[in-house]
């Protein structure tokens, strides 16, 4: 992996994109990428089949409201979060077509995806898309924060450069979790219809993860070995990924006086930081 910046490690600065590279796995090298785990590998598939065509929908639902907002820094904000989409895009897209050769079904979920986001858009009122992207940026900044915090996470990755990517995209959610949250409230989004993007997200991001990682094993001879299976869900089942602490941070967001930066970052950015990128911004060896 390879990374460019001009910021320095732990300062506030603008959100901004980092020019990155990453080499992945040819065919079907290390199939079962995340420490060898079945269905931790299938879900973490998923879910970076799940990023482009996602991160699409966040990039057109800020958009679609930057034209409403006269704050210089949040614009700002906005600016870096569409630079930094757009790089999580293309690089999840790279990585899918390796995890396509290795045997996990990315482009039949990309092609769902795109569908199923062209119908959220031709129904959805542009106020509601908002709301949904705020909600899932809380989802996957919940995330991001698990594995950024998480020793057990970090070793389930392995050493390829795929948890190289997944590092450097949980850093830059970290960073930029807020933006679509703040957008939504600075264009008069209401409690309501903020609450009812969650609702909607808990209703297709999860099941989707569920019936998509599935339908992903059921392609996998491993899969059908049945004392590997249990033994692969139950591993994942008692991860940090839906540990107690897990499901309260999820379900905070319905709180009334909700924002993200009620989960502090500061110093977990600080942190990372420093592991990932020296002063000039480049990679850490």
């Amino acid at each position: 992996m390879t990374v460019s910046s001009t910021e320095q490690p732990g300062s506030p600065s603008p959100l901004k994109a980092r020019r990155i590279r990453f080499s992945y796995p040819d065919g079907a090298q290390r199939q079962h990428f995340a420490d060898g785990q079945l269905v931790a590998s299938h879900m973490f598939a998923v879910l970076s089949g799940l990023f482009p065509e996602g991160e699409d929908f966040f990039i057109r639902s800020v958009r679609a409201h930057r034209g409403e907002i006269t704050d210089p820094a949040m614009m700002q904000a906005v600016k870096g979060f569409i630079a930094q989409e757009a790089t999580h895009r293309q690089q999840h897209k790279i990585l899918n077509e390796r995890l396509q050769e290795m045997g996990y079904p990315t482009a039949r979920l990309d092609r769902h995806l795109k569908h199923l986001f062209g119908l959220w858009e031709k129904v959805l009122p542009e106020k509601m898309c908002l709301a949904a992207t705020a909600a899932a940026e809380h989802y996957t900044g919940m995330l991001a924060e698990i594995v950024l915090n998480s020793d057990e996470m970090q070793d389930m990755l392995g050493d390829s450069d795929i948890r190289s990517l997944l590092l450097w995209h949980a850093f830059e959610e970290c960073e930029h979790k807020a933006v679509a949250f703040d957008v939504f409230r600075a264009i008069g989004g209401t409690e309501r219809m903020r609450k009812a993007g969650m609702v909607l997200i808990q209703a297709t991001f999860l099941p989707e993860v569920i019936i998509q990682t599935a339908r992903s094993l059921a392609f996998d001879r491993a899969a059908y070995n049945p004392v590997r299976l249990v033994r692969s869900v139950r591993a994942l089942r008692r991860s940090p990924l839906f540990d107690r602490a897990a499901m309260y941070r999820y379900g905070s967001y319905y709180r009334n006086d909700f924002h993200p930066d009620d989960w502090d970052t500061t110093d977990l950015l600080a942190e990372w930081s420093k592991k990932l990128f020296d002063a000039d911004g480049a990679q850490r060896a």
